[in-house]
């Protein structure tokens, strides 16, 4: 019997969403939060560290920062349906491996997702499209791009450390 019980709770928790999604609004000051902490990142990194690579194998600390913008600006054209300001290229080939240059590209991309999402209503959010492969709502597609530029982002701690520099303090609010 609490074998039974155990399962019809396992299959009740199964049928229900175990995180919070956010609103629009909220999801609007989420990446507006991001894009402060990621400033705070591209600040700490010295401009003579944006070539650095910790291996010759990975991207350097200026190519992880234009991959994260490539990424916002693919994940937030395909939501969104606005149109690719890079088109087919990719910041992270095209664009200078500077601090000045990689920090505007990438503060562009932030500027990007941020501008879509003020734009898109709650109907628009629950929409479908296809993503790599996958039909998700316009809502998740922008929260595949949260989860992208955060886990990038948080390669670049490792890159600081290496370079002697302290990354920024957590930025969860």
């Amino acid at each position: 019997m609490k074998k039974l019980a155990l399962l019809f709770l396992m299959l009740a928790f199964a049928g229900t969403s175990v995180y919070a999604q956010f609103t629009q609004p909220e999801m609007v000051a989420e990446w507006k939060r991001a894009k402060v902490y990621t400033k705070e990142y591209l600040d700490a990194m010295p401009a003579d560290g944006y070539g650095f690579k910790p291996t010759p194998e990975i991207r350097s600390y200026a190519q992880q920062m234009l991959h994260l913008a490539d990424a916002n600006y693919f994940f937030i054209s395909t939501a969104s349906g606005r149109p690719n300001p890079l088109g087919t290229n990719s910041a992270e080939k095209t664009v200078a491996q500077t601090k000045e240059a990689t920090t505007k590209a990438v503060m562009e991309s932030y500027d990007f997702v941020i501008t879509a999402l003020e734009a898109m209503t709650p109907a628009q959010m629950q929409e479908k499209v296809k993503l790599e492969g996958f039909e998700v709502t316009k809502s998740g597609a922008f929260g595949k791009a949260f989860e992208h530029q955060t886990h990038h982002r948080g390669q670049c701690t490792i890159y600081l450390r290496l370079k002697g520099v302290t990354p920024p303090g957590e930025k969860l609010f």
